[in-house]
């Protein structure tokens, strides 16, 4: 190399080509801002650590003096009016780059209808809340179809394309992995072939769907506690046993997708150009709802066949003995109540095939299906077998702390 090229090699950089590049410092850490080219075109914006003693080479010992300095980072979520620095901190929540205006929006109606059926509006809300009060918590959304081309993909690119940066797609194994500083601060998390059919993974997700905070933990980097804002979006094929809901659960909303009529390949591009005026209308239209929960909607609003259908797939064959045996002496004897103690069930599991235990059946009545016994031992009237009678029950008094369950609590477990 001549002294000349040495020379040139050490000039920073003209005004041009620094312009392009971009650098801030956090806390004690610097950091490059670059553009990430991306697979389907477009770029997404990172921040790569960068080193103090290469910048001073590449543009001179002064320049580390001019980069943007904050004291550290945080997350606020914000859409109609995004901060990108609050205080001295960085706000890691990405803005949307949607500019709400005016317009026609049909194709992202027909959509929002497809999905939510007749309950369109509730969907509606759904939409508008994840826009405008990005913190509000909110039922766990669970689409499920056995069918092809339903249109559940495509749900969820449209909210990827709606609010861009701030949604991120998940695999089953993400929530079983302790690493999660890619979506922990995220406004949506999506799985698009959700099957968490273990105790555990249903038990983090309802947690992760209702905690205000969250324990943060990168490789190598210390665990963080952040506020956890998240919202979850579940597709699966499987409509009996996605995921472990148990009876009287209220956080999820499950919704059983039919089959598109028509198959537009570029149903999507249309979604994404209609955006800005879907915007313009979540930002003026009147919630349809109050907040009724810690999840918005009161959980009667959410109870759907497709949500009864998983809770009924995930009892053991006890709980599913004594429900239908219940069932059958109601019809049998013409009565909407029944009243029983645990050994009187016992008895008449006999014939079934199904050995149970005392506690096994008291479990199955107070944490399955909610029900108290009697406070005191009173005298009730429940049935027994008995095939000379033409229903096979016949009445008999006892006297205990018996259990009362009726014909509608038994049709909504």
């Amino acid at each position: 190399m001549t002294a000349k090229e040495e020379k040139d090699s050490q000039r920073p950089p003209s005004d041009s080509v620094m312009a392009k590049e971009e650098f801030i410092r956090v806390g004690t850490t610097l950091y490059k801002l670059v553009n990430q080219p991306r697979l389907n075109g477009g770029y997404v914006k990172k921040r790569i650590v960068w080193n103090n003693e290469t910048l001073r080479q590449d543009y001179g010992r002064d320049y580390l003096a001019t980069v943007p300095k904050y004291d550290g980072f945080c997350t606020v979520p914000e859409h109609a009016r995004y901060q990108p620095v609050i205080g001295k901190f960085l706000n890691l929540y990405e803005p949307i780059d949607h500019r709400p205006e005016e317009g026609d929006f049909t194709h992202i109606q027909s959509l929002v209808r497809h999905i939510f059926g007749e309950q369109y509006e509730l969907g509606m809300d759904y939409l508008q809340l994840l826009y405008l009060h990005p913190v509000q918590k909110l039922p766990i959304l669970l689409l499920v179809s056995e069918e092809r081309n339903t249109g559940k993909s495509t749900f969820l690119n449209f909210l990827k394309a709606l609010f861009q940066n701030n949604v991120t797609f998940n695999t089953n194994e993400d929530f079983r992995t302790q690493f999660n500083s890619d979506w922990a601060g995220k406004l949506l998390i999506l799985v698009d072939e959700v099957l968490l059919n273990r105790r555990e993974d249903s038990e983090r997700l309802k947690n992760l769907s209702t905690t205000l905070s969250y324990k943060m933990e990168a490789k190598g980097k210390d665990r963080d506690e952040i506020a956890f804002f998240a919202k979850f979006v579940l597709c699966s094929n499987n409509e009996y046993l996605p995921v472990i809901i148990d009876a009287g659960e209220t956080r999820y909303w499950v919704r059983k997708i039919d089959r598109l009529q028509s198959d537009d390949t570029d149903f999507l591009q249309k979604l994404k150009a209609e955006i800005p005026a879907f915007l313009h209308f979540l930002q003026r239209r009147n919630l349809s709802t109050e907040k009724e929960s810690r999840m918005w909607f009161a959980p009667s609003l959410l109870h759907t066949e497709a949500l009864r259908k998983i809770i009924r797939s995930n009892r053991n064959r006890l709980e599913i003995e004594i429900h239908e045996l219940i069932l059958d002496i109601m019809e049998s004897v013409g009565t909407d109540t029944f009243s029983f103690c645990p050994n009187d069930i016992l008895v008449l599991l006999v014939n079934t095939q199904v050995k149970a235990e005392k506690h096994q059946v008291r479990k199955v009545l107070q944490e399955c299906w909610k029900l108290t016994p009697a406070p005191n031992g009173l005298t009730y009237t429940t049935y027994q077998l008995n095939y000379n009678r033409e229903c096979r029950y016949e009445p008999i008094r006892r006297v205990g702390r018996y259990y009362t369950i009726t014909r509608e609590q038994l049709e909504s477990l």
